[in-house]
């Protein structure tokens, strides 16, 4: 891998990352861009004891732009982009409009492809390890910023997701505090070791591989299962089956047996509800410990993938307890969608 970092008219970082060591990215950004200005905060729920982005300068977003005027399109035909170059295998810059800034965080996008027409399950293996070693690389940059505290690296595929933008690409989230969810499963984690002197996310994979029923893919280095408690229609954790905390400590067996694993997976999504429907709109997020938790290497790195269609042109809402409560209703039982995810196995 070769990574070129530059600079974007209005300051931003940009960074390329290539799979030939030979290619050059010297293109400079030509657009007539302003110095970049956010207005991102953070503020404190004191009832809830969680932390809400307060963003204003979101509301003007590209929003779902014609293929010629994407953005995220290499610069082509006398048209500027994003990406200055005319071509490029996987770019990462600051977002325009990041949810998080300064002192309150850090927001990047990365651009799988420079195929327009593209999906991720559309890469190659070897594409789709280059995307891993920049989730990989930016983890480790933005562990270094004092502003961050934990790395989400995460894809949104989809309208019905909330896409704003059609291209190929996903983001990264660098927080300046660990998130909720993060939370609760460090409490969790510290409960079941007080309890009963083992680690819970060893526990868990260990069931659901004894049980059996949910898993829907055991590898060599991978383990990828449907939860029992799923909150999602459609959802699956995958765990390497060494525990590392996060993307930076993965053995070169996990790097390598990863992204044929995964590219099966998303291929097997847009397979669950038959032939002829629309791509499955799904969220795939990689969970990655805290930087200074405080038993960190007691975390598991795992990636969850999920869609919010249960079933054929019907979507699951977060509703009144969902959303009101967080007490999620599941109308799939998990024993069902793993059934069906692996029934479309590829042949």
């Amino acid at each position: 891998m070769k990574k070129t970092a530059t600079r974007l008219a209005d300051g931003r970082e940009l960074i390329y990352y290539d799979a030939r060591d030979d290619a050059v990215r010297d293109a400079v950004d030509q657009r007539p861009l302003d110095p970049i200005s956010t207005r991102s905060e953070v503020r404190h729920d004191r009832l809830l004891g969680d932390d809400v982005a307060v963003a204003s300068h979101r509301q003007g977003r590209t929003y779902l732009p014609p293929a010629d005027e994407c953005p995220l399109c290499p610069s082509r035909d006398g048209r500027l982009s994003e990406i200055p170059a005319s071509d490029y295998d996987v770019a990462v810059f600051e977002n325009r409009f990041p949810s998080l800034a300064g002192d309150a965080g850090r927001c990047e996008v990365v651009c799988f492809t420079s195929d327009h027409n593209a999906s991720f399950a559309d890469l190659t293996a070897e594409q789709a390890a280059l995307v891993l070693d920049a989730w990989t690389d930016r983890t480790a940059e933005l562990a270094r910023l004092p502003s961050v505290e934990q790395v989400f690296c995460f894809e949104n595929r989809g309208r019905e997701i909330g896409v704003t933008l059609g291209h190929p690409h996903g983001q990264i989230y660098g927080y300046p505090f660990p998130t909720p969810r993060t939370r609760l499963m460090l409490r969790s984690l510290a409960e079941h070791r007080e309890r009963t002197g083992r680690n819970l996310f060893d526990d868990v994979v260990a069931d659901e591989r004894s049980d059996g029923r949910r898993v829907v893919l055991d590898g060599e280095h991978w383990t990828a299962f449907v939860p029992y408690a799923a909150h999602w229609p459609y959802e699956v954790h995958l765990y390497p089956k060494r525990r590392v905390p996060d993307l930076t400590a993965l053995d070169d067996g996990a790097r390598t047996e990863f992204p044929q694993l995964y590219l099966e997976f998303l291929k097997r999504f847009d397979r669950i509800f038959g032939e002829g429907e629309p791509p499955t709109p799904y969220i795939a997020a990689w969970h990655q410990a805290p930087f200074t938790a405080d038993d960190r290497d007691d975390f598991a790195l795992h990636l969850e993938l999920f869609t919010i269609r249960r079933t054929s042109g019907k979507l699951k809402f977060l509703a009144g307890s969902e959303s009101g409560m967080n007490v999620f209703i599941n109308d799939v039982p998990p024993e069902a969608a793993a059934e069906r995810l692996r029934e479309v196995a590829s042949k």
